[in-house]
């Protein structure tokens, strides 16, 4: 199950006032107040496949000082404590394209905002600048070319300036350079204030763009989701069925009530054959993972904020199902997709190394913020739980054929279990921030009436490594050669998730599915041999007669 960052709605969006007054070109240049005063947009974190790479941007902190004398001044936010590699300029030619999938995902991201952003900029970088040498004075031009290679080339005029003070000078003379050397160095940090305000705006802006979608999903909110495929039919019962919270009552599986005394709502103790039950589940899942060449892995279950945020997650919006740890910048992971994302964070890795494929077990955290009803009763929906986790890295032109390969592993999977469920093709409002595609499967619960999501399968394309800075590098053999000794340009991998294996909705799942006229529940036969040989679950002493 995907952890879902697109339910996180945060603050609407903000007036932005850059270049809000025309320049006076000064007789004297003078230190420019910075024009770039802003408020942050909050929207649900999500981005841009073939440019993108970043989504939950940080819920920033605003200053609030004293109300200033000047009304003009603005609130001016923390800048971003990480970047994502985002294609500007993709998006702005491809901005129709863009902007239907904003629309279709029902995305508050401000796209024409964005591209605004970009084009002042570029405006920044190429005209606003100019200096032109004439009688020892320096005169601003509204037209003119100026890069980051301009900055370096006004500091080396400073150093000239500075290296001159340090000869014989008449007292006139010097008080030229001093003027000249003061004039320079107050432009050059005007400069370069504005280019670093101004790329920050732009990049926490940009953060709230989503990932772009297949062609194939369907356009909508959830109830438009496709089914895929079909597995089994539904088991007829001959006796009145039980739901697993009373099942779980009857044979002594689960103890919610001393759980809500020691940790609150939505906690549980596992007892008895219920705790053998998820390390036959988890273990089972493993092992057949690893048949598939996936490499096993236990995995930090605190992560640092920003690793979060990278993978395209929200951990402090007001409706976040991320756990922050107070006084640091830390949160408990709410599945092993962030950590092992992170493994080879700000890496390139060698061609011949891909495709990798982990296989995680890790304990899972969320809020479940906003989550309330019967569809929510004993383990269907807690706060903690374990879970094994499948994620690929590979190329680019590989993640549509692994992203088949992982649904596929889950369907065999389930169905060696003989559940029965569905897959469905989520439509674009359903998919989380990361998620070019995302398949879910549902499995029918017959003590709750209906079917209930047991994992999920999403192609998130390079969405996430844009933001953790994971590339490979071609060989040399794959790409043309343009010169002798020339190392082939890096390039993103893409990144893929799907559950192999949720143990509490699993347990809901098994219980209800395989539950016995008697009250017992038959143990499915590919977990007995991880269960000690367990094929059945009984009472524990024997019915009183009434």
């Amino acid at each position: 199950m995907a952890l879902q960052s697109r339910t996180f709605r945060l603050s609407p969006f903000s007036i932005l006032r850059p270049f809000s007054k025309p320049y006076r070109i000064p007789t004297a240049l003078t230190p420019l107040p910075c024009r770039f005063r802003y408020l942050r947009c909050s929207s649900r974190s999500p981005l841009l496949a073939r440019a993108l790479s970043s989504a939950a941007a940080p819920q920033p902190t605003t200053t609030n000082p004293a109300a200033p004398s000047d009304p003009d001044e603005h609130k001016v936010l923390k800048a971003p404590q990480w970047k994502a590699v985002i294609d500007f300029k993709w998006i702005r030619e491809n901005k129709e394209a863009v902007a239907a999938n904003i629309k279709n995902r029902n995305s508050t991201a401000n796209l024409d905002l964005v591209l605004e952003l970009y084009d002042k900029l570029l405006n920044v970088q190429k005209v606003r600048f100019q200096f032109c040498i004439l009688n020892s004075s320096f005169h601003l031009s509204e037209r003119g070319k100026i890069r980051w290679q301009e900055v370096e080339r006004l500091r080396a005029e400073r150093n000239v300036v500075a290296n001159k003070m340090k000869g014989k000078l008449e007292p006139s003379e010097r008080q030229k350079l001093i003027e000249e050397g003061k004039n320079l160095k107050d432009v050059l940090f005007t400069l370069e204030e504005d280019l670093v305000t101004l790329t920050d705006e732009l990049q926490l802006e940009a953060q709230c763009v989503p990932n772009m979608t297949h062609p194939d999903v369907p356009i909508g909110g959830e109830d438009f989701s496709t089914v895929r495929k079909m597995v089994g039919k539904p088991r007829e019962f001959s006796f009145s069925i039980k739901d697993h919270v009373q099942l779980g009552k009857d044979l002594d599986l689960f103890d919610f009530d001393a759980a809500s005394e020691v940790s609150g709502s939505k906690f549980y103790y596992l007892k008895n054959e219920a705790v053998l039950l998820e390390m036959g589940l988890v273990n089972w899942a493993v092992s057949e993972v690893m048949k598939r060449g996936f490499t096993p892995l236990t995995t930090p279950e605190i992560v640092r904020s920003s690793v979060v945020e990278k993978c395209g997650f929200q951990p402090r919006g007001t409706n976040t199902q991320v756990y922050s740890i107070e006084g640091s910048d830390q949160c408990l992971i709410g599945t092993a997709e962030i950590p092992v994302g992170g493994i080879h964070m700000d890496s390139i890795l060698a061609e011949s190394s891909l495709p990798l494929k982990y296989v995680a077990f890790s304990h899972c955290f969320r809020t479940e913020a906003g989550a309330a009803g019967t569809a929510t009763r004993g383990l269907y929906r807690v706060h903690q739980f374990s879970k094994v986790e499948m994620f690929i890295l590979c190329r680019p032109e590989e993640s549509n054929s692994f992203h088949e390969e992982l649904i596929k592993i889950e369907e065999d999977l389930f169905t060696s279990l003989g559940l029965h469920f569905k897959t469905m093709d989520m439509a674009t409002e359903d998919l989380g921030a990361p998620a070019y595609r995302k398949f879910d499967i549902e499995a029918w619960m017959p003590g709750l009436g209906r079917y209930g999501e047991i994992s999920s399968a999403s192609n998130c394309t390079d969405y996430q490594s844009r933001r953790l800075g994971i590339r490979y590098r071609p060989e040399l053999s794959t790409i043309p050669k343009k010169g002798k000794g020339s190392s082939p340009p890096t390039q993103f991998v893409h990144t893929l998730n799907a559950t192999a294996c949720a143990v509490p909705r699993m347990i809901v799942c098994l219980l209800e599915n395989f539950q016995q006229e008697d009250g017992s529940v038959v143990v499915p036969e590919p977990l007995r041999p991880f269960m000690g040989g367990l094929d059945i679950i009984s009472y524990k002493y024997k019915q009183e007669l009434v």
